[in-house]
């Protein structure tokens, strides 16, 4: 009788780099501001065009660049 095969052993995937790109950063961004609108009872008209009026940002948006410890911020709010 034969032996049994043995299954062979896959090494699981790992992302190499698990830091956001700024393009990445910006989008989560994006998505929180509208989601915030939405929230704060802006219709989903409205709170598109305050998105795609960079003069509606807040100052700290316009100047800065956001990190990734600001979105970690709003991440950690909505699971509480």
């Amino acid at each position: 009788m034969a032996t049994p095969r043995k299954k062979p052993v896959r090494k699981p995937r790992t992302v190499v780099n698990e830091e956001y790109t700024e393009l990445e950063m910006y989008a989560i961004w994006l998505h929180e501001f509208y989601q915030t609108l939405i929230k704060a009872g802006f219709k989903s008209e409205v709170a598109m065009a305050l998105i795609m009026d960079k003069d509606s940002f807040p100052d700290w948006a316009k100047h800065g660049k956001i990190t990734e410890a600001d979105v970690q911020k709003f991440i950690e709010d909505e699971d509480d």
